[in-house]
Parts: structure tokens; C-alpha cells; sequence
């Protein structure tokens, strides 16, 4: 049997652009759905027979059966919001335990890694960088500095004291920021209620299958079954690529699926990158193109551009297409997919930037943190459809100002446009 390779689907923007809804819509061609870095801070919409499911940690893929869901070694784990999110799941029928398995090489995010998050994010004051808080920066420091635990470590006789130890040490740190500890509260709950929940969570997991998911995945390829490897947050939040340090603490790009499941980069395949017909961002940080004005607040509005995860408006601005290419080449995108085109149906003008402008110089080059701050914008105008998407279901009927926006964005970034998403429902989508 032919060796199979890896696929990819992950954001190209600052996060938000409908990854979730994607996975579950190209999970029937797929036997193994794997996240592969991120975690809690992540919030994946997926809508389908008029229900909406939010999901942080879980693999997209869960609500379909016979496909196995993998937790993959690049992700953090809070133990106590995949408990919550797997008794959703129940009381929605679904059984995660007979679908998902946990890499053993997942690191944990410990209460205190949550309230250090806090600590940190306050003490920045107005430089904040519009953290989640959900741990995930503390979570991977230790991770770097060879001190975290991981999923493995729950299986050990001596779990609960490396856990003491973790956490005594996170408590000075907390000490000597001269945080208040006393009053400080995780999820509306006392650090102790939360700790006491969060222990529940890890007996939740002791359940679940937990793996060496590296030799896992290459056994699978080396068996021709095929893999989707599935991203969290956006390429411009990368790590070291994205607008630093106004980025999460992760790889979000292709490479950061090499080192978050195991495998090798001969071993990627396509790479599905998924952005919004607009922009939006989440948090502090530099947004070229973001709005201001009544436009930006009606695409706010027409999208429910609210944050699944923290419930926070998202900044809306236009289609930044210097920075939509510059995600391409960094991930190696083979197909692009267009998310919320129908968000803009009211619109008379669209505009898309198409490059930056420094001083007296046009440039197409992905600025750098500092040099957003000076930059101006050239804009493309275009004329909106001004009609509803509803009920059309081929490329053919889409309305022609539409087709003449998306293959300008294809001729730009000399990719193909391969699925157009016409809403959030699953159904709401067209196969090119």
C-alpha cells in the first residue's frame, strides 16, 4: 500500500477565519483528525442541523464516528476545560472516549500556570498584548525550560508530587510579583475550586487512551490512512513569523506540524489555508488595514465578529493582501479557502490593500512590528454583489462581482482558490 502524507488546514490570518467549520467538513475524506499545536486559548465554531458547537481543545473532527481524534504532542492541555468540553460532547451523545486519544508528550497547564498568565498580562499595564489567559505562554515556557508536566506524567506513581513542586515554585514567582493570590479567581472559582476541579479532569483523562502519538501517526502513514492535521490561531500569530510580540507562544505555520505530531516534512501533503474575505483580529497588536469607522463596525456586526473563546469583540478591517501572501509562502499553501464572503453581501464597496506604503516607497513586504506604526496603505476598490448568497451551491452561481473579487485575491497570490464558504453551516459550502 502507497505511503500517505500528512494534510494541512490552518488559519492565514490573526486566527478566527472558520478552520473548524472546514475540518469537520473535510473529516469524511480523512481517517485520523490531528490537532497539532495551541490549546484551550483555540475556540473552533463548527454549525451544523441548526446547532452551534464551540470546541477548544477537541479535535474538529469529534462529531463524526468511526474517525479517530488525536490530541497531538505540540498541544497544551487544561485538564479542567477538556473535562468541560467532553461532558458537552455527552450530553450531546457523543462519546469522546471512543473517538480521541492523547499524545503522552502534551503538556499540562496547571492552575498556576493560569494565574501567572494574569499576573503577567496586568503587569504589563497599557503594553498588554491582549492575552487569553488561558496559561498558554507560562504553559510553554516551562515546556522550553525542561520543567512542565506532561500527559504521561498522570500515569506516574509520583504525579502528584511533580505537581507540588510545579507549583510551589509558580506560587514564589506569584510572591515575588506581589500578586494577590487570596482574592484571585480562575473560571468565577477559587484557585482551590478550580485545583479541585482540575484533578477531576486529570482522573477524566486517565481514561482515555493516551499514546506515543509520533509512532502512531507514522504507522498509520506507513498503512496509507490519511491524515488532517488541524491548526489553531492564525499564521500572523506564529511565534517567530507572526507580529511579534503580539503573537501566541506556538508555531501556527506548516512547521509547526512536524514538531507538534512527529512527522517528518518530507511527509506533508496539501496545505489548506483558510482566510476570511476581510480581517480580523483579536487582542492588542499591530492591524494595518483595521477600521475605525461605521464600515468597520458593520462588519463586526454582520459577521458576529465576537471572540468564540473570550467573548471579546474582534477589531474588523479589509482584505490584506501583502500579508495574505505572505502566510502562503511561509506555509506552503497548495489550496486556499475563503471564509464569510457572505458577510459582505450589503456592502456597495469592497476594498482590498494591496500594498504598504513607507515614506515615498511602495512595498509588498510583510512589515515588521515597528514599521506599522509608519506605514500607509494603497487600496483596490472593487464593487460589492450587494445580494444574498442563500441557497446557491456552485461556483457558477455565484453573483459576477463576487467571482471578480475572489479571482483578482487568486491572481494576486497565484493560488487557487478551492472552497468558498457562503455561511456557517456545514452545508453552506462550495466544492471548486
Amino acid at each position: 500500500m502507497e505511503k500517505s502524507k500528512v494534510d494541512v488546514i490552518l488559519g492565514l490570518q490573526w486566527g478566527d477565519e472558520g478552520k473548524g467549520k472546514f475540518v469537520d467538513v473535510l473529516t469524511p475524506k480523512y481517517d485520523i483528525i490531528a490537532r497539532f499545536q495551541g490549546g484551550p486559548n483555540a475556540g473552533h465554531t463548527l454549525e451544523f442541523n441548526g446547532t452551534k458547537h464551540v470546541l477548544h481543545t477537541i479535535p474538529s473532527g469529534i462529531f463524526h464516528p468511526e474517525k479517530v481524534n488525536l490530541i497531538g504532542n505540540g498541544v497544551l492541555i487544561d485538564a479542567y476545560i477538556l473535562m468541560k468540553e467532553i461532558s458537552l460532547l455527552r450530553e450531546k451523545g457523543v462519546e469522546p472516549s471512543e473517538r480521541m486519544k492523547i499524545s503522552d508528550k502534551a503538556n499540562l497547564i496547571l492552575p498556576t500556570h493560569r494565574i501567572l498568565d494574569a499576573a503577567m498580562e496586568q503587569s504589563k499595564g497599557a503594553a498588554k498584548i491582549g492575552s487569553t489567559v488561558k496559561g498558554i505562554g507560562p504553559t510553554y515556557t516551562d515546556k522550553a525550560a525542561r520543567c512542565g508536566l506532561r500527559v504521561k506524567d498522570i500515569l506516574s506513581p509520583n504525579f502528584i508530587s511533580k505537581y507540588e513542586k510545579l507549583r510551589a515554585q509558580h506560587i514564589q514567582m506569584l510572591k515575588d510579583m506581589h500578586f494577590d493570590l487570596a482574592s484571585h479567581q480562575i473560571e468565577n472559582m477559587s484557585v482551590d475550586a478550580y485545583e479541585e476541579a482540575w484533578m477531576a479532569g486529570i482522573e477524566e483523562m486517565r481514561h482515555f487512551e493516551i499514546i506515543q502519538s509520533e509512532y502512531y501517526i507514522n504507522d498509520a502513514l506507513a498503512k496509507g490512512l490519511k491524515v488532517l492535521a488541524e491548526g489553531a490561531q492564525g499564521s500572523l500569530l506564529d511565534v517567530d513569523f507572526g507580529s511579534y510580540p503580539f503573537v501566541t507562544s506556538s508555531n501556527t505555520t506548516t512547521a509547526g506540524v512536524c514538531s507538534g505530531l512527529g512527522v517528518a516534512p518530507s511527509n506533508i501533503g496539501k496545505v489548506y489555508g483558510v482566510f476570511k474575505a476581510y480581517c480580523t483580529r483579536v487582542g492588542s497588536g499591530p492591524f494595518p488595514t483595521e477600521l475605525f469607522d461605521a464600515e468597520g463596525d458593520k462588519l463586526r456586526k454582520e459577521g458576529r465578529e465576537f471572540g468564540s473563546t473570550t467573548g471579546r469583540p474582534r477589531r474588523c478591517g479589509w482584505l490584506d493582501l501583502p500579508a495574505l501572501y505572505y502566510a502562503i509562502m511561509l506555509d506552503g499553501v497548495t489550496d486556499l479557502i475563503v471564509t464569510k464572503s457572505d458577510v459582505l453581501n450589503t456592502f456597495e464597496r469592497i476594498r482590498l490593500c494591496d500594498g504598504y506604503v513607507l515614506g515615498d516607497k511602495k512595498m509588498n513586504v510583510f512589515p515588521s512590528t515597528d514599521e506599522m506604526e509608519n506605514i500607509d496603505l494603497s487600496y483596490i476598490d472593487m464593487p460589492g454583489w450587494e445580494t444574498s448568497l442563500e441557497g446557491l451551491t456552485s461556483y457558477e452561481s455565484l453573483p459576477q462581482a463576487l467571482r471578480t473579487y475572489l479571482e483578482f485575491i487568486e491572481n494576486k497570490t497565484k493560488k487557487k482558490i478551492s472552497i468558498v464558504s457562503t455561511g456557517p453551516d456545514r452545508s453552506q459550502t462550495i466544492l471548486r
